[in-house]
């Protein structure tokens, strides 16, 4: 199994400054190699508190001239925000610096203050998300971009530097939604989970993934990523009470970013099924619930309780990477580094001793 590190630069009620928070998730990331993860990920976010990396390819391009060997990976760059011109020819670029270590994460985008403030309309976002997704991947396939949409239309021009190699199995989206999930199953893309359903909606939508992926491509879908929130102590009732507080946090900032507490997905095309989520937070003690059945999905424990969790992850899902952010809501710094080093020295070996994820459960190559 692959094992990265992602970092996110959360500043929950800006309770100290964002230079500081930036300091500190770098010094996290920065020992990734190090440490022996395969690969180092970031986020897209823009004018909150959220998280506040607001060009997921500039932070990998730091990273890339701060490290070797690593992987480098995007989750995600969120597409209707962006001219898809601009970001075919960074990821060529950050392709041919890092020699070829990128994983292009890729998604369409669910908060609004971020669509109001990149003055697009959510309701295009997911056509403009679809024509976006492709002619990014030809125009790195091809090396030109050239597309004639309903919403894009690009004249042919070159992509310099050329594109290195593919992106062929090195190309994922987050698909929260049975319709985006769809579409990357048609274009060729892997998916990118993070966990916030129950599993027999994941297992069913990632099923119609595989079977729509099959047909479009006439080939085996790549096994899924998987991200997690995750804390790791030696004492489990600690590391139970540390989750608690601080996925719990992070779950509340979700919460406030997204503004689920608020109906207005209900009524946006193309989002209908992230509405869902005010029913259920507005029922009688909804949010309570809804907490608690976030931080129950993340990854959290005594060293072994996390490596179960992650199989279970993996029997779940098939995935075969694992990612996991180790500093969120307003944790000091020095939990996460305890804690992403414990992870390091007992969990991670182990995981990345496990045979490819079709080996160990059978499934088809």
């Amino acid at each position: 199994m692959q094992v990265g590190l992602s970092v996110i630069f959360q500043n929950p009620d800006e309770t100290v400054p964002d230079q500081q928070v930036y300091q500190q998730d770098l010094s996290l990331a920065l020992q990734a190699e190090g440490l022996g993860f395969d690969s180092v990920w970031s986020v897209e976010h823009h004018f909150t508190d959220y998280t506040m990396c607001p060009d997921v390819l500039q932070f990998l391009t730091y990273m890339a001239g701060a490290t070797k060997k690593i992987k480098l990976g995007s989750m995600v760059c969120v597409l209707p925000w962006h001219d898809p011109l601009r970001v075919a020819e960074q990821i060529s670029m950050l392709d041919n610096l890092s020699d070829g270590r990128f994983i292009l994460g890729l998604g369409r985008g669910t908060g609004k203050v971020e669509f109001d403030g990149f003055r697009t309309e959510m309701d295009t976002a997911r056509l403009r998300f679809k024509e976006s997704t492709e002619m990014v991947l030809n125009a790195l396939e091809n090396g030109y971009a050239e597309y004639h949409g309903e919403l894009i239309e690009q004249p042919r021009v070159d992509i310099r530097p050329r594109p290195l190699k593919s992106m062929r199995g090195r190309a994922y989206a987050a698909a929260v939604s049975p319709e985006s999930a769809k579409i990357m199953a048609e274009l060729g893309v892997g998916i990118l989970i993070v966990p916030q359903k129950p599993w027999k909606a994941v297992r069913q939508e990632l099923q119609d993934y595989r079977d729509v992926y099959r047909e479009a491509n006439d080939a085996e879908p790549p096994s899924p990523l998987v991200a997690g929130w995750t804390f790791v102590d030696e004492n489990p009732n600690r590391a139970e009470e540390k989750a608690r507080e601080y996925i719990g946090g992070y779950w509340d900032s979700i919460i406030k970013h997204y503004e689920f507490d608020k109906p207005h997905l209900k009524d946006t095309e193309g989002y209908e099924a992230h509405g869902v989520m005010y029913d259920r937070l507005k029922a009688p003690g909804g949010m309570e619930m809804m907490t608690d059945f976030f931080v129950n999905l993340q990854i959290w424990g005594s060293p072994q309780q996390v490596f179960d969790k992650i199989m279970k992850l993996q029997d779940e899902t098939h995935m075969d990477g694992y990612m996991g952010v180790f500093s969120f809501a307003g944790m000091p710094i020095s939990e996460a580094d305890t804690s992403m080093k414990l992870f390091a020295r007992e969990v991670m070996p182990e995981l990345q001793k496990l045979a490819p994820v079709q080996e160990r459960l059978g499934i088809p190559a």
